[in-house]
């Protein structure tokens, strides 16, 4: 077993079993309280306990308590930015309410689209605004909220609805060049942006169409009898009553999309948009008292129209509303800190390298890993970051490309931290949209079919970048190609490595 010497004490890798625990024990805990009925199904507690049970499985090795602790600051200084930004997202929800941005959004979008249309076309609409935005959470704190307002007034179930909406977020969010883990994902794996976000095309784009289909079927399927127009229309005369509707309030919208086109940092693209929505619900919705807006962005929208679908739409938003999922992302990022420090993950997954013989074996275990640290270390931003010096060595031995690796962390890092109730993007998803990650979970096809297509596809030989530039594509033709950017000396090993594979047998040849 390794060690090594801090100081005067030796410190070692967790044995097997002693590395399961602190996972086991959140687990076990989450899994009590969603089945065993003990009245508490909330995942903060649980993190309480199991960060006390990785220290001490951390002392067990050696680890001091300042040195876990200092592993769990690290990690929550990485996350700061996202917690900031957290706060103002909640902000940015009040305002784009209270200056009547959403609610003009739902009363239009109710006139333009039917059940049929709703499911395909809001998807694509969340994937241009989340690609525009560069944030997923941006995505569905504005056009994903006016869209369940749709979906409602439509008469559709709010998880498919819900569902639909993280499927275009998320996709969004994963192609655009100013998305925080589309950016982590490049670098940890060592490639260049436009590398990896050429690479996720292969396997994220066909997932897309495959969605849009779906959900196509979905809508033509959608039993319509129990769709009653006046649910829309009463829905949309509750809007008109409260608050002054005209197409002008869709142009904080379009300040959002037009500050992340510009490139401006998150937050101050955020301050921006919370302006434009304060200045709006002045002009057109008579909201001038200090008093009143300052207590609308802190604790949120009160709203009473008499209508419940439009008060349940309306009443959210602030940044006291966001301290629940604030809560549980500090505990979450601090759960993982400690069992990245105390060395669990490496004493798990660090011995299965060696059995890895072929592209969808590596492929595979990215995949798998990245999904253990989603829904075990509970952040997407672990679930990316993890693997990748778990496996970069691995992809070079096999002559792959680093932007493949980089692919792979997101095809399932990113998609599927949102499916679980207990991480970061689980959490904050249920609170901005109000609906359980479970129930969703089957609806948001592009996050859920994503991974088994990129690990279908790689058992198979399609969709592999080479060290070299060459790609074989989909149709099992490999065609040359750039080769993707890499740190010089693992790409010289890879080039190596995929010379002698070609001359085995084992790796396709240009044109072939």
């Amino acid at each position: 077993m390794e060690e090594t010497k801090t100081g005067s004490k030796k410190v070692r890798l967790p044995n097997f079993i002693e590395a399961l625990i602190p996972i086991v024990v959140m687990m076990g805990l989450m899994l009590l309280g969603y089945v065993g009925k003990t009245g508490y199904t909330d995942a903060h507690m649980p993190l309480v306990v199991s960060i006390c049970v990785a220290c001490i499985i951390g002392g067990l090795c050696g680890h001091s308590f300042s040195d876990m602790l200092a592993g769990m600051l690290d990690r929550l200084n990485a996350t700061m930015e996202a917690i900031l930004i957290l706060c103002t997202v909640g902000i940015l929800v009040a305002s784009f309410i209270m200056s009547g941005t959403i609610p003009a959004v739902i009363y239009y979008g109710l006139d333009l689209l039917t059940p049929r249309l709703f499911l395909p076309v809001g998807c694509i609409m969340c994937a241009i605004v989340g690609l525009a935005c560069g944030s997923s959470w941006t995505a569905t704190a504005t056009i994903g909220i006016a869209f369940l307002g749709i979906g409602a007034g439509l008469g559709i179930n709010p998880a498919i609805t819900a569902g639909m909406i993280i499927s275009g977020a998320y996709l969004g969010d994963k192609f655009s060049p100013l998305s925080d883990t589309t950016n982590l994902a490049a670098a940890v794996a060592g490639t260049g942006l436009f590398d990896h976000v050429t690479a996720m095309v292969s396997t994220t784009a066909p997932t897309f169409v495959i969605a849009l289909i779906l959900y196509t079927i979905l809508g033509i399927n959608i039993n319509t009898s129990g769709y009653d127009p006046q649910v829309a229309a009463g829905l949309q005369t509750a809007l008109a009553s409260k608050f002054n509707i005209n197409p002008l309030l869709l142009i904080p919208i379009i300040v959002v999309i037009a500050a992340c086109v510009m490139k401006l940092p998150g937050l101050v693209g955020i301050a921006i948009s919370v302006l434009c929505g304060v200045l709006f619900a002045a002009v057109f919705q008579g909201m001038t008292n200090i008093g009143d807006i300052f207590n609308a962005l802190h604790y949120g929208i009160t709203v009473e129209t008499g209508n419940e679908i439009a008060d349940k739409l309306l009443n959210r938003g602030g940044m006291d509303h966001q301290m629940w999922t604030i809560n549980l992302i500090l505990l979450a990022v601090a759960y993982g800190g400690a069992l990245e420090r105390c060395g669990c993950v490496d004493a798990l997954f660090g011995g299965l390298k060696n059995k890895l013989h072929s592209v969808g074996q590596l492929v595979l275990a990215t995949l798998l890993t990245s999904l253990f640290c989603d829904a075990t270390m509970c952040d997407q931003f672990l679930g990316i970051g993890v693997p990748a010096p778990l496996y970069s060595d691995k992809y070079d031995e096999m002559g792959l490309a680093r932007n493949m690796l980089s692919r792979t962390l997101e095809d399932c890092g990113t998609l599927w931290a949102v499916m679980f109730p207990w991480t970061g993007c689980g959490a904050y998803q249920m609170g901005v949209l109000g609906v359980h990650p479970f129930a969703y979970f089957p609806f948001a096809f592009v996050n859920l079919l994503n991974p088994i297509y990129a690990a279908i596809t790689a058992f198979l030989g399609r969709n592999v970048f080479w060290a070299d530039g060459a790609y074989t594509n989909i149709f099992g033709k490999t065609t040359m190609h750039k080769p993707a950017a890499a740190p010089e000396e693992a790409h010289e090993v890879a080039l190596k490595n995929l010379e002698r594979l070609r001359a085995e047998g084992k790796a396709p040849k240009v044109g072939k």
